[in-house]
């Protein structure tokens, strides 16, 4: 049963017993996502299950490969903080995973932030930029790196060295204020000729990064796994199709398999219990202390 279906019985006055929602969410008003998140935030307990949910709304959405800085008063990119109107693979699955940790819009912007940045600080400096060395470790206070849950044996492992004075000369950018130190690190990834193989450990939601054979980076793209009748799905900002499309997996595998770049997947899952206080921290999260 596609999540929507599910919906139209679980939020009233969401949509019709026979209609799909009115309109995705990049053609929806800032209040009409904010009442969208409220009702689902009410109706749907799970945050996987939201992570379907709000994914599917982002279907068709245009792709874009530079669509989101630092704002209007970025130093280095001047793309809004958020957009919705246009998506890439990263963009798209923060803010997939940033809806579906909130219960308001501006919980949920706030949140994103606090994904996209380390402790929440807007800059280019601060940017998780590389999604296994910087991204997936930033954000284990919701997400967790099931690889070899997933892979099990057939799990490979994977060593490179990061460069953030690399990564930003190839900007053109040499006054960054705060540089990381270049950083050694392995992974664990499932090889692409196994993948279909374990395709029943994955989950709805589960994020996806395509690992590819190049020095000096790990992951050539991002994806969501969904499943709809029981058959698992890749579903991501295409840079080839434009937009924000579902492809069955094992043909979408398939494909991959002809370009000797690419080598395998990682897959990370949001986490059943968030750990959202770090001490005073809250990764964005308005909460209120009752004694």
């Amino acid at each position: 049963m596609k999540m929507n279906r599910l919906l139209f019985f679980l939020i009233p006055g969401l949509v019709s017993a026979q209609t799909k929602p009115e309109k995705p969410y990049y053609q929806m008003t800032v209040a009409e996502i904010d009442q969208d998140i409220r009702r689902v935030r009410a109706a749907i307990a799970e945050p996987a299950q939201r992570m379907t949910y709000y994914s599917e709304r982002f279907l068709d959405a245009p792709y874009e490969l530079v669509c989101e800085g630092e704002g209007e008063n970025g130093r280095y990119e001047t793309q809004p903080l958020l957009n919705l109107r246009q998506v890439n693979c990263m963009t798209y699955c923060e803010i997939v995973l940033a809806l579906s940790l909130s219960d308001y819009y501006e919980e949920f912007f706030n949140v994103l932030q606090h994904i996209r940045y380390r402790q929440g600080i807007i800059s280019m400096a601060a940017r998780n930029h590389y999604t296994m060395v910087d991204w997936l470790p930033a954000n284990k206070w919701c997400l967790e790196d099931v690889t070899k849950k997933v892979g099990a044996k057939d799990v490979r492992w994977s060593t490179r060295t990061i460069s953030h004075k690399n990564f930003f000369a190839g900007k053109s950018i040499s006054d960054i204020p705060v540089l990381l130190p270049d950083r050694t690190t392995t992974i664990a990834y499932l090889p692409l000729d196994q993948v279909e193989k374990h395709a029943k450990a994955l989950r709805d939601g589960d994020i996806v990064s395509l690992i590819q054979n190049q020095p000096g980076i790990f992951s050539a793209h991002m994806l969501l796994i969904v499943k709809k009748e029981g058959k698992p799905y890749f579903r991501h900002a295409s840079l080839s199709a434009k937009k924000v499309l579902d492809q069955p997996l094992g043909d979408y595998i398939a494909a991959l398999s002809r370009n000797p770049r690419f080598v395998g997947m990682s897959f990370m899952r949001i986490k059943e219990k968030i750990d959202w206080m770090d001490g005073s921290y809250t990764h964005g999260k308005f909460l209120v202390k009752t004694k």
